[in-house]
């Protein structure tokens, strides 16, 4: 029985969103992803809901001993209680109705506190395996909003509006139930206005949820251009483009105040109906309620009953238009939420993938290609790199060289037979255990808001952790600066690396590549951001480290180049010059055209 009070609770949510939307809304595919959510705590919903059954009971009983009492104090002869024992009565009902409250109140609200908390989980359990396609279309401040804005009218829908709901369903279903016991005919008179209330509220929930739906992309759209302008207010400053990214927000802060407007005004629209409906009911009672007392075709007791049940309609009746906002905001943020939890992966593992433990034979590219939707990057490259070999890549800007070691790192999708790492096809690999052996630099360097040691040591743990980061910074030409920081290793590099320089963050990023003792290493533009003098010295480092490691280095800095067994020169995605350093400068192409302008450039 209390399984199906659960259920119960579930299934008034589900209904009340196909009764209030005019058309079937993919809203209501949204929706549904809430019910593993909620029955995994039905006993929770079953648990309120029967405290909201006592909770209603307690209070049915209140007009029914006051109809008693009046009754006893017309004639007290007859009468099964005396006043005073009824006012005693209705007391302990009132202390009852109090406590049982309480209880359905914290079953209830504490089960959606669970809802919103494993949501949020499973929102970020589903972010962090999501790749680099999906967070190339999304903005930061958009899934931002989505972790709080959405997620609290999603925890409203599942615990204020569920609870709502269910106890206007009873108090409906108890009440009438006991004012058509007193008078049928009243009864009918007395609730004749609510269909009328239903069919305009139908009207409007389909353009309430709509305009929900507005309001929330709105302001997501408004949380996404703060986060925007905060992490680019240094760059604003140094442009003195405050006075445009105010005027830029003040608009966006005027688009949603417009689409918050015309949604109060609907909702707005919701609360006089009710009350109209609500009102006209009790004028009926009054008017044919009086000519039934003076009939005597009810007593006195029972028209003050009557009222008392009609009274108890009345709140359930207000609580019906914020029933609707909630469950109308609770889907159009469920809509939103639905857009993560619903994306799936590009880059997943096959199911007859298997580990790769060691690397020995190297990496192969068989007519390698790769697009961005429509535009294609790489374009049928084939190549093949020993296992310790050292290669540059170069080219202009946009030739494909970020995303070759994208691919490599398994970071983008491609197709089977493209990529071989160690003889076998890199979608044969898990991909945990093929990045457990890269060591990868990105060209844009991101750092946690947290101490140094904990940056470059993301990823490893152990009792020897805090050796392999010192021995880390070392290789990458970082230790002499940490040992100028106020607290060394344990100094907080600010949110990003706010605290750094450019080279410092770049050295640091090269010292959590290197940290895990990779067996390949991809480094892309590293040391764009380093003065000669430091690159130097980074250089004697990394020279050490490469040896018995394959190592792939992008950089358009052609001293970066100078332990690599080979360079690969791209253009417009394909492989334009390929060989030795000594080799390329003899044939006098592309490669020696660059090293001319560089050599140019040093003696200006």
């Amino acid at each position: 029985m209390i399984l199906g009070s659960g259920d119960f609770a579930q299934n008034l949510l589900l209904r009340t969103e196909y009764h209030y939307l005019k058309d079937k809304d993919p809203a209501i595919k949204d929706l549904s992803r809430l019910y593993p959510y909620i029955i995994s705590l039905r006993w929770r919903y079953a648990g309120g809901t029967l405290f909201l059954l006592l909770t209603n009971a307690f209070a049915l009983l209140i007009p029914w001993f006051m109809k008693l009492a009046i009754e006893a104090l017309q004639h007290p002869e007859v009468a099964r209680y005396s006043p005073s024992t009824c006012a005693l009565i209705i007391s302990l009902l009132a202390l009852l109705h109090c406590g049982t409250r309480i209880f359905s109140r914290t079953f209830m609200l504490n089960a959606a506190r669970i809802i919103e908390f494993r949501i949020r989980n499973d929102l970020f359990q589903r972010l962090t395996r999501l790749d680099l396609s999906y967070f190339s279309t999304s903005r930061s401040g958009d899934i931002i909003s989505r972790f709080s804005n959405d997620l609290t009218n999603v925890r409203m829908l599942t615990g204020f509006g569920c609870m709502s709901a269910i106890n206007t369903v009873l108090i409906y279903c108890a009440a009438v139930t006991m004012m058509i016991r007193i008078s049928p005919m009243l009864t009918f008179w007395a609730i004749l206005p609510f269909p009328i209330m239903i069919l305009i509220i139908k009207k409007v929930s389909h353009r309430l949820f709509h305009r929900s739906l507005q309001a929330q992309e709105e302001l997501a759209h408004l949380s996404s251009q703060a986060e925007e302008t905060v992490s680019a207010v240094r760059l604003i400053k140094s442009y003195c483009r405050e006075e445009y990214f105010q005027d830029e927000f003040a608009k966006s802060a005027e688009r949603y105040l417009k689409h918050n407007l015309r949604l109060a005004r609907l909702r707005g629209l919701i609360i006089p109906v009710m009350a109209a409906a609500t009102g006209a009911g009790t004028l009926v009672v009054l008017f044919i309620g009086g000519r039934l007392v003076i009939a005597q075709s009810i007593t006195l007791g029972d028209f003050v009953a009557f009222s008392g049940y009609l009274a108890m309609l009345v709140w359930p009746t207000a609580v019906l238009g914020w029933i609707l906002t909630l469950a109308q905001r609770g889907a159009a943020s469920m809509s939103r939420l639905a857009g993560i939890l619903g994306a799936e992966s590009t880059v997943i593992d096959k199911p007859d993938a298997e580990p790769i433990n060691s690397f020995d034979s190297g990496i192969a590219a068989v007519n390698l290609s790769f697009s961005y939707g429509d535009m294609e990057i790489i374009k049928g490259i084939s190549l093949y790199i020993k296992a310790g070999e050292t290669i540059g890549i170069t080219g202009d800007v946009g030739s494909g060289k970020t995303t070759l070691l994208r691919l490599i790192a398994r970071l983008l999708p491609i197709s089977d037979g493209m990529l071989y790492i160690d003889g076998r096809d890199i979608n044969s690999i898990t991909t945990a255990t093929l990045r457990r052996l890269i060591g990868y630099v990105p060209q844009e360097t991101f750092l946690f808001s947290r101490t140094v040691a904990e940056n470059i040591g993301y990823g490893i743990a152990g009792e020897h952790a805090a050796d392999a980061v010192t021995i880390a910074a070392g290789q990458a030409g970082f230790l002499e600066d940490v040992e100028g920081f106020p607290a060394g290793f344990e100094t907080p590099v600010g949110e990003k690396g706010v605290t750094l320089s450019g080279g410092q963050k770049q050295r640091l990023a090269i010292a959590r590549a290197v940290v895990g003792n990779p067996q390949i290493l991809l480094l892309d533009d590293p040391l764009s951001a380093v003065d000669a003098g430091r690159e130097e010295e980074i250089l004697n480092e990394l020279g050490k480290f490469y040896a018995g490691r394959t190592v792939l280095i992008v950089s358009q800095k052609v001293s970066s180049f100078r332990d690599c067994d080979r360079i690969i020169v791209l253009k417009e995605g394909v492989i334009a010059e390929e060989g030795t350093p000594a080799d390329l400068l003899l044939q006098g192409g592309l490669y020696a055209e660059l090293c001319q302008r560089q050599m140019n450039a040093d003696n200006l």
